[in-house]
């Protein structure tokens, strides 16, 4: 029997299920596998969705289920789509009607379905949405936007807003993520558009397929210009090659040339740049601005009253811009959720757990158990995160390879700690994400071990908060005046990227004045347990005179050990739970 949601259209055997493995054949009925479940459901602000041009600030209620019909490289959801059976154990069941009475005692505007694909969980999410519509709710959903026409026909009522992911625009992109063809999603967008839902695309942009991302632009233009496109700048997570990643600056290059078809073109997965701001076409002034937000989201930072510039010109914003910010607690809301159960994933691998089954065992409870909430809270000092490693390896019944493990960065740390007492200077530090006015904050765990390596972290002195920074002006750098600064190793961007844009825009510190800007290496410094790596990397640059850790001998060492990798041949990917292995040309 053919399923109707998805233009996949697999042919399911009774009994069976089909290639997204969420829907099986029952007595001659297409069904959901895990029907009104959900792994996530808590409050966010619209723009981790990400959304730019709809209700801006508002306060929203996500809902996440697990799977997805797509099957694409180097996915951000890769534990709730490719791993969803390993943490399917942690769905709980719920009502449409309770969960719109959650968004009503939240105080939300609406509900809105993300992180993973609502063609995974179609039948529930319609239940919802409809539901949610007659209770006066806004509703939306992110999604591929691979409905069948009929399946879209009847969610359309209900729907208020949609991000649309682009993968490309060729069908041979498409095949890459076991889709048939672009053509589907072009007709869902115009469809969409035209019944009157607010629609923005997301479209991610890999490096040397320039021409996916521009012939997509084109295709929405020729729909209207006026739709909202974020550029999703590439990141390698999972198996994707670190080479198909552009840099920021790059980036911005595709973003100009974009603009050259749509209106309103935006940035993100590069903190720091000023291509997340909705800017004036008449005068130029900044109506809206906006800061990186975790990986696939931003927040408004700054708005204009009623989104109107002193010249009169209207910034084209569908709903009112909230006068309240709603700030999620620690990692949850938006994509930062998927890093902290990826973070978790993280640590199981390194204790020898590989296999699915295994892993959902301990990854169900956790969620189960909103372990997430209080992990922010234990990733910032060296104390808890070792705490973290004890208890996962307690919950996994692998306490020995729990021990192993922490001896190993136990005995690294406390060198460290103990070299640094005899530093006769701390010279003052900077970390960074992306470009160079993207601080992180002061209690990150970046930000301790710089302290903890004999440096003075001069982002302590910042007041102001975000995830998992924020931006400061030129000015404020300038004064912070570091003679070292950091590049963090999780969204990045080159060295010399890095310092053209400090020529630039008169970064003028005493570290750019001597040439000491530094990249940690990818996967070092946040993430995973590999962060040892990178407090090494950062003792041996702050105090080359008390500390020479062989870093090719300690990767290697650290790899055997916890990853059963050996050889030199690793690359250098944004992903948290394990490195991938090549050759040195898939840089």
């Amino acid at each position: 029997m053919k399923c109707p949601v998805c233009e996949i259209g697999c042919d399911i055997a009774e009994g069976r299920s089909g290639r997204c493995r969420m829907y099986v054949n029952r007595n001659g009925t297409i069904v959901e596998r895990f029907p009104g479940s959900y792994l996530t459901m808590l409050p966010i602000t619209i723009e981790t969705m990400p959304m730019v041009h709809f209700a801006p600030k508002s306060k929203f209620l996500q809902v996440s289920t697990v799977g997805c019909n797509f099957a694409c490289p180097g996915c951000i959801s890769e534990t709730l789509t490719v791993h969803a059976d390993a943490v399917a154990g942690a769905l709980t069941t719920a009502s449409p009607e309770e969960v719109v009475r959650r968004a009503q005692v939240e105080d939300c505007t609406g509900i809105v379905f993300c992180l993973n694909d609502p063609a995974a969980s179609y039948f529930t999410f319609l239940a919802l949405a409809r539901e949610a519509k007659a209770a006066g709710l806004r509703v939306g959903c992110s999604t591929n936007g691979y409905f069948t026409e009929h399946a879209l026909a009847a969610l359309t009522p209900s729907l208020d807003f949609v991000n649309i992911g682009l993968k490309g625009s060729s069908d041979e992109r498409y095949r890459e993520c076991g889709a048939k063809s672009a053509d589907p999603v072009f007709r869902n967008i115009r469809t969409l558009h035209e019944k009157g839902v607010h629609v923005e695309v997301s479209a991610m942009y890999i490096h040397g397929a320039e021409d996916e991302v521009l012939n997509a632009a084109r295709r929405v233009a020729g729909i209207s210009p006026d739709i909202p496109l974020q550029v999703m700048r590439f990141v390698p997570f999972g198996e994707a090659a670190p080479g198909l990643e552009p840099t920021i600056r790059e980036s911005e290059h595709v973003t100009d040339r974009l603009r050259t078809f749509l209106r309103y073109v935006y940035l993100f997965n590069s903190p720091g740049t000023g291509y997340l701001n909705t800017v004036c076409p008449v005068c130029g002034t900044t109506v809206l601005e906006r800061e990186f937000y975790g990986p696939m989201g931003c927040r408004t930072s700054a708005a204009l009253e009623g989104g109107r510039c002193p010249c009169g010109w209207q910034a084209p914003v569908r709903g009112e811009i909230c006068a309240e910010q709603y700030t999620e607690y620690g990692m949850l809301g938006g994509y930062r959720t998927t890093r902290a159960i990826e973070m978790a994933h993280a640590i199981l691998v390194t204790l020898g757990i590989r296999d699915d089954k295994e892993l959902g065992a301990v990854l169900g409870d956790i969620v189960r158990e909103d372990f997430i909430r209080g992990m922010h809270d234990r990733i910032h000092q060296v104390d808890s995160w070792l705490g973290l490693i004890a208890e996962l390896a307690a919950r996994a019944g692998r306490e020995e390879e729990g021990r192993e493990l922490i001896s190993f960065l136990r005995e690294r740390t406390d060198r460290i700690v103990a070299g640094s007492a005899l530093a006769e200077t701390r010279p003052r530090v900077y970390y960074s994400m992306g470009y160079p006015l993207f601080a992180l904050n002061a209690e990150r765990f970046e930000s301790n071990l710089v302290e903890a390596a004999g440096g003075t972290c001069v982002n302590k002195r910042l007041k102001r908060k975000g995830k998992p920074g924020v931006n400061i002006t030129v000015d404020e750098l300038n004064e912070l005046n570091p003679e070292y600064m950091f590049i963090s190793g999780f969204l990045s961007s080159p060295a010399s990227d890095y310092l053209h844009y400090c020529t630039e825009h008169a970064v003028e510190t005493d570290a750019v004045g001597a040439g000491r800007v530094y990249n940690v290496p990818a996967g070092w410094d946040f993430g995973s347990p590999r962060w040892i790596l990178g407090f090494m990397f950062l003792a041996n640059t702050i105090h080359p005179e008390i500390f020479s850790f062989d870093l090719e001998h300690e990767q290697r060492e650290f790899y055997r050990r916890f990853y059963g990798i050996t050889g030199d041949k690793f690359v250098a990917n944004r992903d948290f739970s394990r490195p991938v292995i090549g050759a040195p040309g898939d840089e």
